[in-house]
């Protein structure tokens, strides 16, 4: 698939919004940067205190102005806020995937999975296979209804 620039065909990357919380999984995360792991460029991450805190409407506002999917990078059952963050960041993943359903967007463009402070290797597997699967479906604003 291809998007012009610049009058140009470019081959179409997507772009993902990672959620990260900052005691567990950004650390994960800045570890398979300064490892130099490869994985998307076209990947932003954002820090939160919790991925439990996380908005519905925020993955769909991520949608709408031009990211393709949103991984969220959740603490698992190490979490120092909430025990029970993992159900919680689910449900809200749940919710999410029916509001961009609503939308006329695919489920599959919000992924979740644990990620903790040494899950480097994991988490450039996921995002890689997260990107993969983005790319399949398209640009995000080209789906919606």
């Amino acid at each position: 698939m291809t998007q012009q620039e610049g009058g140009q065909a470019a081959a179409y990357k997507p772009r993902i919004l990672t959620l990260s919380t900052v005691n567990i999984s950004d650390i994960g995360i800045d570890m398979a940067g300064s490892s130099h792991m490869h994985y998307p460029p076209s990947v932003t991450t954002l820090m939160l205190p919790c991925s439990s805190g996380i908005k519905p409407q925020w993955i769909l506002h991520a949608i709408e102005e031009g990211f393709d999917g949103v991984f969220i990078a959740a603490d698992g059952t190490d979490c120092a806020l909430v025990p029970d963050c993992t159900e919680r960041t689910a449900v809200i993943v749940g919710r999410s995937q029916e509001l961009l359903k609503e939308r006329g967007y695919d489920a599959a463009r919000v992924k979740m999975a644990a990620i903790c402070s040494v899950c480097a290797d994991s988490y450039v597997a996921l995002i890689d296979d997260f990107f993969k699967s983005l790319s399949q479906l398209g640009p995000a604003k080209d789906k919606a209804a």
